[in-house]
């Protein structure tokens, strides 16, 4: 694709729970190579947004179309193969498993002889396994965790395991990458590092970045938009400077218009 073409559309989205609406007709472009933040006050949709364009919730109403392709009501397997991948606001990690298997396993679908086959090493496996680990080894180096790659993940801090997250959903080498918050639960040093990262890698292989984050720092600094929710609608859109002073944007976090007040 050209930079700057429309990648990810998505078009008057809806989804209901019961009688509780989380996305209500939210439509959105997402450009090849931008960073595009998604923020809202709790409850607004952001993560059931996401979930539609990976897959893992089906719209009720609405389409998404990835670099013209209808994903809809594709699995969450065929999306990732054409080249969406998503980290989780949770860590869903295998704790019991060492960073560098995590990393091997976000490879799957790339794997022709399978993820069992290579595990044990059989047959054409065995040269594939040695190209996939490449592929890892570089991630490991970009990621700042080759002397980490024996540790169970589970031993790891939170920050480190946020980072193995985020290297799991590089391994597929995705054109779009989801990101549910990841800077939730760190200090002020590891959100720090994370913002890096995505800026690596956004800047340094290409990779559009659509990210859900609640601090406001970190979205001005890296965004090149901002579209936000609120109860499930989207209330504005934009630069992160003009978003951050919309009126409706204030009333949404704060309820009130607050004299000389941003949104946080």
């Amino acid at each position: 694709m050209a930079a700057g073409q429309v990648q990810l559309r998505v078009e008057r989205v809806a989804k209901q729970f019961g009688g509780v609406t989380a996305v209500d007709e939210v439509s959105l472009e997402v450009r090849e190579g931008e960073i595009l933040s998604v923020i809202g006050p709790n409850g607004a949709g952001k993560t059931s947004l996401l979930n539609m364009v990976s897959g893992f919730y089906k719209p009720d109403r609405g389409h998404i179309l990835f670099e013209g392709e209808d994903i809809t009501n594709l699995p969450p397997s065929r999306i990732a193969e054409l080249g969406v991948a998503r980290t989780f606001q949770n860590i869903a990690l295998f704790k019991g498993m060492t960073v560098l298997d995590n990393l091997m396993l976000g490879r799957h679908v790339r794997m022709k002889a399978g993820v069992f086959a290579s595990f044990v090493y059989w047959g054409f496996a065995q040269k594939e396994e040695i190209a996939h680990r490449e592929k890892v080894e570089d991630l490991l180096e970009f990621l700042k965790l080759e002397d980490l790659r024996k540790m169970p993940t589970g031993a790891l801090s939170y920050g480190l395991q946020k980072r193995v997250e985020l290297g799991r959903a590089l391994a597929l080498e995705p054109k779009v990458l989801l990101l549910d918050e990841p800077m939730g639960g760190m200090n002020q040093e590891e959100k720090e590092d994370m913002a890096r990262y995505v800026l690596d890698v956004n800047e340094e292989r290409g990779t559009t970045v659509i990210l859900i984050e609640h601090d406001m720092g970190v979205v001005m600094d890296i965004s090149r938009r901002v579209v936000v929710l609120d109860r499930g609608r989207a209330i504005a859109e934009g630069d992160p400077k003009s978003v951050q002073g919309n009126p409706a944007v204030i009333r949404a976090y704060l309820g009130t218009k607050a004299s000389g007040k941003k949104a946080a």
